[in-house]
């Protein structure tokens, strides 16, 4: 198949949902769709109501605007409170909370913060303003990180004086290792992420039920793609055969994106990193290589120590829970009434990728 519509033909689809009813156990599965997109496909497509009741699905920590940990916004305000500096920021980031405001709050009262579609248009508002200090919110997982890998080293090459990037890049794999740690959330298999894993590929992936006993099957996002997928994580289950799977294989290879993955470690390594929800994990985070230092943000002076902080005490949001597969988002009392995407509250519903978003806009 080729086209995205035969992904989406409903007679397949529910050919695969009836095998996926004939073949599941009758015991409780929790299968967790680790990756915001599958968390709105999951349920703009309507794919609950096609599978059997005892097969729980829960949210992971795959929405990169959700994870970022209140500290890092609080360093983002600090850096955009200054006069001289221009704060540049995809837009999810602008209403996320920190612990006393919010990027939107700092320019209602003044400060030069700018949303971009693209690392790239850093490049060229450095180069526009050599007056101002030029600093790249950089959040994402390894999907993200090649373009701001390109944009560093084209800043080097360009030799660009007043460009900084404040990273927040993010690694699945040792996310996925502390969920799978966690008694608590009972997991039967992960329905991995098809984006970061087109960029990593599948061998990342290979300790999860090597050590955990869990299994994991990458999975494309169009409702045949998310249903197969679900299919050959059940059938693990079954036959209590744990292992990596690829049903993305269109698009996702077993080594990955060998070029991106070298302009990652080019440019960045491995260093422990935040995660809202998470806490602090080790090997789960990328900052800049020596050689491009000059380049970060956090060397400027004004940037607080961000610590080991798991969320930020909003009073009653249970954003934390949601993004550790604890609660899902109809569990939290200000979900629907406090909490709505014209006034959210928490991340996960202000994030366009966040499974409060997901749930409100489609359950």
């Amino acid at each position: 198949m080729k086209y995205v519509d035969e992904f989406r033909n409903a007679k397949l689809v529910r050919r695969v949902a009836q095998r996926i009813s004939l073949c599941a156990p009758e015991d409780k599965l929790r299968i967790m769709e680790v990756c915001g997109s599958h968390t709105h496909s999951f349920y703009r497509f309507g794919l609950a109501k096609l599978l059997p009741q005892n097969i729980e699905f829960i949210s992971g920590p795959g929405c990169p605007v959700c994870v970022s940990a209140p500290a890092y916004i609080d360093n983002a305000i600090r850096f955009a409170q200054d006069e001289n500096t221009i704060v540049l920021t995809f837009g999810d980031m602008l209403r996320l909370p920190g612990e006393k405001s919010s990027l939107e709050s700092e320019r209602a009262e003044g400060a030069f913060v700018l949303v971009v579609y693209s690392v790239l248009e850093a490049i060229r508002l450095a180069k526009e303003n050599p007056d101002k200090r030029v600093i790249f919110l950089a959040v994402g997982f390894e999907t993200t990180a090649p373009t701001i890998a390109l944009a560093v080293i084209r800043a080097k090459k360009e030799n660009i004086r007043n460009l900084f990037f404040y990273s927040s890049l993010k690694l699945i794999p040792p996310a996925l290792e502390y969920l799978a740690r966690d008694k608590k959330l009972d997991i039967s298999g992960f329905l991995l992420p098809g984006h970061v894993s087109a960029i990593i590929g599948t061998k990342p992936y290979e300790f999860i039920p090597k050590r955990y006993k869990i299994g994991c099957c990458v999975s494309g996002f169009e409702p045949l793609d998310m249903l197969e997928g679900i299919y050959l994580l059940i059938e693990q289950v079954v036959k209590r055969n744990p292992k990596v799977q690829n049903q993305y294989s269109r698009v996702v290879k077993e080594g990955g994106n060998l070029r991106a993955k070298k302009l990652i470690s080019q440019v960045f390594k491995i260093s422990a990193a935040n995660w809202r929800g998470l806490g602090r994990i080790p090997a789960s985070g990328l900052e800049l290589q020596e050689e491009f230092l000059r380049f970060d943000a956090r060397r400027l002076g004004d940037c607080g120590r961000e610590g080991n902080v798991i969320s930020r005490p909003q009073e009653r949001c249970r954003c934390a829970d949601v993004i550790r597969g604890l609660v899902g988002p109809a569990q939290c009392v200000l979900f629907r009434k406090t909490c709505n995407p014209e006034h959210p509250y928490g991340p996960c519903m202000i994030s366009s990728e966040g499974a409060c978003n997901a749930y409100y806009k489609y359950r």
